[in-house]
């Protein structure tokens, strides 16, 4: 008697913790009515015309909307061309250039190391990359040859300050800051993506030598950081970076159409980037700076962490919803909870940051208490976006996925990303 009232006892106190990661969605579903997930469908109807609106007045040639709550997709719509040209149609399992929406794949990649044990996180880079070691800061710059003069930073670059975008790296030509075009230019530094045979260690290894935009952890400087961190994940995992997330997160997870370089089978689902010309008639958008192509043509040798991947709106999803799990999907946890909300809602760097109503994670804008009251949405909720137009966000207390995927430069009166936001929360039925 005394046995079976101790084994009751032990699975009263274990039950909840399993209930509790059971109850999880470990994969996603369509909701049979978006009642059924606590989504008015009357109310998503709104949503729907709102979408329809920048189609109808020429704002957007196409986009692909997937909204999730409790594990059960309750929208999920291809609307308007894909190549207005072309004549092709938006499907929903297009691909699209997700850009700067890699660094949550990358962040989160290098937190399931940092769970290994292979870093810390205010452990120096140079400990791993030695040609980080003793970094100097820019004192003055020429404009005639673009040389420069350099004093040394305060401190050492450290894996937290490449996580919160604080080490004083900059972009390049996308750099807000002119000098870092030309001194990343002369030296040839790859920003976002590229066609030519160029390797992500000797990238990094070039960018190493170059100057910070200021002391690290003094400033947040939207930069190369989490393109460091890429190179950083080779050289903890002995695997080159499209493996790692290939073997690690990929395939654990089902993202079966997320690639840096898309097989030729699945090319010509590739949304083209589409720009207005001076009659306002979507067209290709040419190659500039970097070839938009890069994701089918070229060397297909550059790996970058920041911006380099090409997704659905689906598979991306499934990677959100596994965060929104606390680090588990699909029977398998990728990270535990105390660290998914270090990575996606811990205030790190206060003030820094910059932006009212909302603080910075390790990757991710996070709405406070301030963006609550001004109608951002719910506390903690995080998001992102990409430079080919595509959005997403999490919200960990209404349980709600929301990606909105676009492929376009220079789109005039798109607001899509903010509406998007507000149809979904006054959609909530419960």
């Amino acid at each position: 008697m005394r046995k079976l009232l101790f084994s009751f006892l032990l699975w009263v106190s274990f039950a909840p913790t399993f209930a509790q990661y059971s109850s999880k969605p470990q994969k996603l579903v369509v909701a049979k009515t978006p009642e059924a997930a606590g989504i008015s469908s009357e109310r998503l109807q709104r949503l729907d015309h709102s979408l329809q609106q920048f189609i109808d007045q020429n704002k957007l040639p196409g986009m692909v909307a997937i909204v999730i709550r409790n594990g059960q997709i309750v929208y999920h719509k291809a609307l308007g061309k894909a190549d207005v040209q072309a004549g092709r149609n938006m499907k929903t399992d297009d691909i699209f250039r997700i850009a700067s929406m890699t660094k949550a794949l990358t962040s989160t990649a290098a937190m399931m190391l940092y769970e290994e044990g292979k870093f810390g996180l205010d452990d120096p880079v140079s400990l791993y990359i030695p040609e980080f070691k003793n970094p100097q800061v820019l004192k003055s710059f020429h404009w005639k040859d673009s040389t420069y003069t350099t004093e040394p930073a305060k401190s050492e670059i450290t894996i937290r300050h490449l996580l919160t975008q604080t080490s004083g790296i900059s972009y390049g030509i996308i750099s807000g800051d002119e000098r870092f075009h030309a001194i990343n230019a002369k030296a040839g530094i790859v920003d976002l993506f590229t066609t030519q045979p160029v390797k992500l260690s000797d990238n990094i290894k070039k960018l190493a030598k170059l100057p910070l935009q200021h002391n690290p952890g003094e400033k947040w400087t939207y930069g190369l950081n989490t393109d460091v961190l890429g190179y950083l994940i080779e050289i903890w995992s002995g695997m080159t970076f499209d493996q790692f997330l290939r073997t690690r997160l990929f395939e654990p997870l089902g993202m079966n159409d997320t690639y840096f370089y898309l097989p030729d089978t699945k090319k010509d689902r590739l949304v083209p980037v589409q720009k207005p010309d001076a009659n306002q008639q979507w067209i290709k958008y040419p190659v500039t700076f970097y070839d938009p192509e890069y994701p089918i043509k070229g060397a297909k040798t550059f790996f970058s962490g920041g911006a380099g991947l090409s997704s659905t709106a689906k598979d991306y999803a499934t990677f959100l919803q596994m965060l929104l799990n606390d680090g588990t999907f699909n029977s398998k946890r990728f990270l535990s909870r105390p660290t998914v909300e270090l990575l996606t809602v811990s205030d790190q760097i206060g003030n820094l940051f910059g932006e009212d109503g909302f603080h910075f994670s390790m990757g991710f804008r996070v709405v406070n208490q301030q963006g609550h009251n001004k109608g951002q949405g719910s506390i903690n909720r995080f998001a992102w976006g990409g430079y080919f137009n595509t959005n997403y966000f999490v919200d960990p207390q209404e349980k709600i996925v929301a990606i909105l995927m676009k492929q376009t430069q220079g789109a005039i009166g798109d607001n899509s990303e903010a509406l998007f936001v507000r149809m979904i929360y006054q959609a909530i039925n419960d």
